[in-house]
C-alpha cells in the first residue's frame, strides 16, 4: 500500500492542505536550527537516503517531515538522535545538485509528533499526529500578548539593522497569534534547543511567553551591543578596527553566559577549579592575570600563543590533592613475588613503605635508590612497586642529560619554552601521587647548560619539594606525595649531596640457582612467546638452562640471558618455517648445536696454578668479578712494573703490597736488579679500587717464595703498610661472582662480618668463609706451614716485642749561652 493512497483529490474545488496532511510521513533530519510552519524557504537535502525520500515524497502528495538532530556530532543511529517535534512541509519544487543532493522550495504547514517508526531502513518513516493548538488563555489575555509582542518586535526592529523590508512587512501582515509567535521566533538568534522548545509549545500561551523572553534578550543584547558601540567610538581607527570586533563580541558573549571559544571556557573552568581546591594564592593570582591577557591580546601576534600554551600546560597539571588508595599489603606482597624471584630485602623495604602509608595516609613521597648491575631487574622493579601501590608510572632516563633545563623547563622568555621532565610527567599522567622513575642516574652529565645533578637536589629533597619551581611554570608545586624511585649501576659517579637525599638498595647479581628459577618462572614463556614460538610446546631441560647460563651469558643479570635464549629460539623458528625437524625438549648437546661454540669453555683464568698468581675479587658497575692477578721478576732496577688498565687506587694497592712484602720477608737482595711485572688480565677493562691489596701482596709473595697457593680460594681486602687487612664493599657481589666461576672458598676481612651475616643463606650454601685482620693469617691460610712459618713466626714476635716495649721521652736541651 503506498504511503498516500488514503488521500483523495478533489477536482475543481480548493481544499486546505492542513487537512490532507498524511499519517505517515518521510522524516528528513535537519541541523542547526527547526524550520517554523508557514514558511516559504528553500532547503538542501544531502545526497543518499534522505535526498531519495524526497524522491519517494514527490511522488506521492509531495509531504515530508522535518526533524531537528538532537546533537550533530553524535554517531547514533537517526531515529535516536531526532526530537519528536517537527514540522510537516509540502514540496514545491525540486533542483538536482551534482554532488547527489538535491534543492527543495518547501512550503511549512504545521507541527506534527512522532508516534512510532514505520520502516527505518531503507528510508525512515515514521507515524505522526497532529496536535491542535491550545490557546491556554482567555482570548483578551492572548490579545494583550499578541500586542506586546508586536511592540517589542517593532522596537527590535527599528535598533536592528539586520531586519530587512520583507521582515517587517511580513510581521504587519500576518494577524494569527500562533503563527506571529513562530515568525518572531524564526528570527531571533537563540540556541538550537530553544527554538525547539518553541516548536513544542502546542500550548499557544506557552508559546508566546517563550517567545517574549527570548525577545527580550535579544533587545538588551541589541541595546548593550548600541551602549558598547558609543563607550569604544572614541578609541576605533584603521589600525584597531579587528581589535573593536573583538571586544564587541567578548562583551555580547559574556552578557550571553558565553565565552569566546572553548579556551576561555577551559580556562573558567580551570580557575574555578584552583579556587575549590583550594590552590595556593600564588598560583590563582597569576592564572587571573595571565587569563586576563589572553583575553585582550590579539590572536595574529606571538604573545597570544605564548600565553594560550601556558594557560594549557597549567591546566593539565594535576593540582589537586593525591586521591586516598586503600593499601592491601597481601597484594602487594603477591605482586611483587609475582614478577621478581628472591630480592628478598627490596621488597620488605616496599613493603615497610607501605605499611607507613596504610597507618599514616599524610606521610610523604620516599625517594629510592636502586643500585646494581645491569640486567638485575632495576627498572621492572619500579613497574611493580607502582602496580602494588595502584599508582601511575611514568620512566624517563637521565644519562647523559647535560642540561639543568631538562629536569627544572625552560624560562617563558625563551621561544619555544617548555616545563622540565618532572612537570612533564605529571602532566601524562595527571596525578599527583605518581611513580616516576628516574633511570641511570649515575650518568647523569655537565655540559654548558648547567648540572642537571644540582638540579635534581630540589626535587628529590622531601622538606624543599612542596614548593617546587619549575622555570616554565614560576609558580610553587607540591612534589611530596610522588614517590621517586632513581636507578644506577654504581655509587661513585653519583654527587655525594645528591645521594644523601636517596635511600640506597643494592640489588646484587643472580648465581645460577636463581637465574635457573627465573628462565623457569619469567625469561622461556617470554622468549617463546616473543617469537612466535609457544604454540609449538618446546621445553628446555634444566641441565640445558645451566649450560646456557655457564657457557653463554656468565654475566651478574639475566640480560643477556635473554638474548641468548632470543638466539636459541629464533634457530627453532627457522628449524620451524623450513619444517626441519627440531628439539620439543632441549637437552645440552642441543644447545651447543644451537649457539655455537661455548664463549666460557673453561676456568683456566680461574685457577692459580702457577707461582705468582692468586685470585682476587672486584666489584665493578656490571656486578662482581674475579681477578686473577699475575707477577713475574723482569731485569731492571727494582721497583714494580703494572699492566692492566689499572686505575690510582690499584696502582698505590700495588707499591703498599710491595713495600709490605719487602718488610715481611726482611731481605732487599731478593729484589735486587729485578723489577716485579704485575698484572691484571683482562688488559682492555679499566680496574680500580683498594680492595685488591691482599691479592696483590699474596701475588708478590708467592713469586719470591716461587710456591704456589692453594686451590680454590678467591679474596678480597684492603692492605695497609703494617699488614692490616681493611674492610671493602660489594661484598655479595664478590661471593655471587666466585659462586658462578666455582670457587668457593673466600678470605674476606673481619670487619665485614656484619655485611656477610646479612647476604641470604641460599647466597652463601656450598661456600666456606674465612675472616682475617692481618696479612699473616691470609699467609697462614693460603700457604703450607712448612713454606711460611720462617718467615711469619719472627716477625710476629718482634711486633709483640715492640708493643711491649716503652719509649722514654727525649730529654730537652739545654738552652745555648749568649755570647
Amino acid at each position: 500500500m503506498d504511503l498516500f493512497d488514503n488521500l483523495e483529490e478533489v477536482e475543481g474545488s480548493i481544499i486546505p492542505v492542513d487537512s490532507i496532511l498524511p499519517p505517515e510521513l518521510f522524516l528528513v533530519p535537519i541541523k542547526t536550527r527547526p524550520v517554523f510552519p508557514g514558511i516559504i524557504t528553500p532547503l538542501i537535502v544531502p545526497g543518499g537516503k534522505f535526498a531519495k525520500a524526497v524522491e519517494e515524497a514527490l511522488k506521492g502528495n509531495s509531504f515530508i517531515g522535518l526533524v531537528l538532530l538532537r546533537d550533530e556530532e553524535n554517531e547514533k543511529k537517526t531515529e535516536e538522535n531526532i526530537y519528536d517535534y517537527g514540522v510537516v512541509a509540502k514540496i514545491l519544487k525540486k533542483v538536482n545538485l551534482p554532488d547527489g543532493a538535491v534543492n527543495i522550495l518547501i512550503n511549512t504547514v504545521r507541527r506534527f509528533k512522532v508516534e512510532s517508526f514505520s520502516s527505518v531502513e531503507p528510508l525512515l518513516i515514521a507515524k505522526v499526529n497532529y496536535p491542535e493548538e491550545e490557546p491556554g488563555a482567555s482570548k483578551n489575555t492572548i490579545k494583550a500578548m499578541m500586542r506586546t509582542l508586536l511592540i517589542m518586535t517593532r522596537e527590535l526592529a527599528q535598533n536592528n539593522p539586520l531586519f530587512t523590508e520583507e521582515m517587517k512587512l511580513t510581521m504587519l501582515n500576518v494577524n494569527e497569534p500562533g503563527k506571529m509567535a513562530d515568525f518572531v521566533c524564526s528570527i531571533l538568534n537563540i540556541e538550537k534547543e530553544d527554538y525547539q522548545s518553541v516548536i513544542e509549545s502546542v500550548n499557544l500561551k506557552d508559546r508566546i511567553e517563550k517567545v517574549l523572553l527570548y525577545l527580550k534578550k535579544e533587545i538588551d543584547l541589541v541595546s548593550l551591543q548600541r551602549e558598547i558601540q558609543e563607550n569604544i567610538q572614541d578609541k576605533i581607527d584603521k589600525q584597531q578596527r579587528q581589535f573593536f570586533l573583538r571586544e564587541q563580541l567578548k562583551a555580547i558573549q559574556a552578557e550571553l553566559g558565553q565565552k569566546e571559544g572553548k579556551y576561555e571556557k577551559k580556562y573558567e573552568k580551570f580557575l574555578e577549579r584552583l579556587k575549590v581546591i583550594p590552590a595556593d594564592p600564588e598560583v590563582i593570582e597569576e592564572v587571573e592575570r595571565e587569563m586576563d591577557k589572553f583575553f585582550y591580546t590579539d590572536q595574529n601576534t606571538a604573545d597570544y600563543n605564548v600565553i594560550r600554551n601556558y594557560l594549557d600546560i597549567m591546566e593539565s597539571l594535576p593540582w589537586e590533592a593525591a586521591p586516598s588508595r586503600e593499601i592491601d599489603l597481601e597484594k602487594a606482597r603477591k605482586t611483587l613475588d609475582r614478577d621478581h624471584y628472591k630480592l628478598d630485602d627490596v621488597k620488605e623495604r616496599i613493603l615497610e613503605f607501605l605499611a607507613v602509608k596504610k597507618l599514616k595516609p599524610t606521610e610523604k613521597g620516599s625517594i629510592l635508590l636502586l643500585v646494581g648491575p645491569p640486567g638485575v631487574g632495576k627498572t621492572s622493579i619500579a613497574k611493580s612497586i607502582a602496580e602494588a601501590m595502584g599508582r601511575k608510572f611514568f620512566r624517563f632516563s637521565v644519562g647523559g642529560m647535560r642540561d639543568e633545563a631538562e629536569i627544572k623547563g625552560h624560562r617563558r622568555t625563551y621561544i619555544g619554552a617548555m616545563p622540565g621532565k618532572i612537570i612533564t610527567a605529571l602532566r601524562i599522567t595527571k596525578e599527583k601521587d605518581s611513580v616516576i622513575l628516574l633511570d641511570e642516574i649515575d650518568k647523569l652529565g655537565l655540559g654548558m647548560q648547567g648540572d642537571p645533578a644540582a638540579a635534581l637536589l630540589e626535587v628529590l629533597d622531601p622538606e624543599q619539594n612542596k614548593t617546587f619551581r619549575d622555570h616554565y611554570l614560576d609558580l610553587p608545586f607540591d612534589l611530596s606525595s610522588v614517590f621517586f624511585i632513581a636507578t644506577a649501576n654504581t655509587l661513585d659517579s653519583i654527587s655525594r649531596i645528591l645521594l644523601d637525599r636517596m635511600e640506597v638498595i643494592n640489588l646484587s647479581g643472580y648465581i645460577t640457582d636463581e637465574k635457573v628459577q627465573i628462565f623457569n618462572k619469567h625469561l622461556w614463556k617470554k622468549v617463546l612467546e616473543k617469537n612466535g614460538i609457544e604454540p609449538y610446546g618446546i621445553q628446555i631441560d634444566k641441565k640445558a638452562v645451566v649450560s646456557l647460563i655457564d657457557h653463554y651469558s656468565r654475566e651478574s643479570g639475566v640480560r643477556g640471558l635473554e638474548k641468548q635464549s632470543d638466539k636459541l629460539a629464533r634457530k627453532l623458528a627457522l628449524q620451524i618455517v623450513k619444517g626441519e625437524s627440531y628439539p620439543k625438549h632441549i637437552e645440552p648437546s642441543d644447545v651447543e648445536k644451537l649457539l655455537g661454540v661455548p664463549k666460557y669453555t673453561d676456568d683456566r683464568m680461574t685457577k692459580p696454578t702457577v707461582p705468582g698468581t692468586a685470585l682476587g675479587l672486584a666489584w665493578t658497575s656490571v656486578g662482581g668479578a674475579t681477578l686473577l692477578i699475575e707477577a713475574v721478576f723482569v731485569k731492571g732496577k727494582g721497583g714494580i712494573l703494572l699492566t692492566g688498565m689499572i686505575g690510582k687506587s690499584m696502582e698505590e694497592s700495588s707499591s703498599i703490597a710491595l713495600s709490605y712484602i719487602k718488610n715481611l720477608l726482611g731481605s732487599e737482595e731478593l729484589f735486587t736488579e729485578k723489577t716485579i711485572h704485575l698484572h691484571v688480565p683482562d688488559g682492555a677493562t679499566p680496574k680500580d679500587g683498594p680492595s685488591a691489596g691482599i691479592t696483590m701482596a699474596t701475588t708478590i709473595l708467592s713469586l719470591v717464595l716461587n710456591k704456589r697457593i692453594k686451590l680454590g680460594f678467591g679474596m678480597t681486602g684492603e692492605l695497609t703498610l703494617t699488614g692490616e687487612v681493611l674492610a671493602i664493599g660489594g661484598l655479595r657481589e664478590k661471593i655471587v661472582a666466585a659462586k658462578r666461576v666455582g670457587v668457593h672458598k673466600i678470605i674476606f676481612p673481619s670487619d665485614n662480618r656484619p655485611q656477610l651475616d646479612e647476604i641470604p643463606d641460599y647466597v652463601k650454601k656450598g661456600m666456606e668463609f674465612f675472616p682475617v685482620s692481618r696479612f699473616e693469617e691470609v699467609a697462614k691460610i693460603l700457604f703450607e706451614p712448612k713454606t711460611i712459618d720462617g718467615i711469619l713466626k719472627p716477625k710476629t714476635e718482634q711486633v709483640v716485642a715492640a708493643k711491649k716495649t716503652k719509649v722514654s721521652p727525649k730529654k730537652k736541651a739545654a738552652p745555648r749561652k749568649k755570647k
